[in-house]
């Protein structure tokens, strides 16, 4: 893997990890406030390079608690930094949803979205009551996280699914988005299918038999299915590209 730092406007390093080659992809992990459990070439797209950024105080990145917006502004300190123009997004849980809202504030910036189990955009009780009484059921992944980062952020998105305009946005939105359901999560799938429905470019699937964080227990199917969702992203992107002249 490759390793490099990207200095923010407030001074903070950001660390970001990357391998492959191709059209550029970068990859958010959950949480929020997780370390980033996808930085492994294992799991990476194929016939992509992807990029891994540690989040803002988190792993080996510095800085400390902030907000949405803020995360926005990190992931394209980043992508100025690699010299990309534009970039798939793909996240997984949180990072589905941190994805949507970058698609959002920067849409020429973005090729696609591929947004895998994730929570979407929402706060919803009987949603949480299906969570909560599968959760005894799920095999916990141990993954390192802080708590600081984590409380910020869910703030942070509590406020931003509460404007007045985001499903205006969502519904005008250009940026192609693919929205990815784990078929034995333990998670409802009808946000990410609610958001297929209401943004223009937007496809909604299942990957049947397979857990939340399938990227652990499946990880050759995670490759894959992250690599086909990938590539015809980027292949619509070009064509995109090609019909402008530019």
């Amino acid at each position: 893997m490759d390793q490099l730092l990207a200095t923010t406007d407030d001074g903070v390093d950001l660390h970001v990890a990357g391998c492959g080659q191709g059209p550029d992809v970068v990859v958010l992990s959950g949480g929020p406030g997780c370390v980033h459990y996808l930085a492994d070439a294992a799991l990476a797209p194929d016939g992509c390079r992807s990029w891994f950024p540690d989040p803002r105080g988190v792993g080996r990145s510095g800085g400390g608690p902030h907000d949405m917006a803020r995360a926005i502004e990190d992931l394209e300190v980043v992508r100025r930094s690699i010299g990309a123009e534009s970039w798939i997004v793909l996240g997984h849980s949180w990072g589905s949803d941190l994805a949507v809202r970058y698609a959002l504030e920067h849409p020429h910036r973005v090729a696609g979205v591929v947004g895998i189990a994730g929570h979407g955009l929402h706060r919803d009780r009987e949603w949480s009551a299906a969570y909560e009484a599968g959760a005894a059921a799920e095999t916990p992944i141990e993954i390192d996280h802080v708590p600081d980062i984590h409380a910020s952020l869910m703030d942070s998105f509590k406020v931003w699914i509460h404007q007045p305009r985001l499903w205006r946005e969502l519904a005008d939105s250009p940026v192609p988005m693919r929205f990815i359901a784990a078929g034995r999560d333990i998670r409802p799938r009808w946000p990410l299918q609610q958001l297929a429905e209401l943004v223009p470019q937007a496809t909604f699937d299942t990957v049947p038999d397979v857990v939340h964080d399938f990227w652990a227990t499946d990880p050759g199917l995670w490759r894959a299915t992250c690599s086909a969702a990938c590539v015809d992203l980027a292949q619509r992107w070009s064509g995109t590209i090609n019909a402008s002249g530019s």
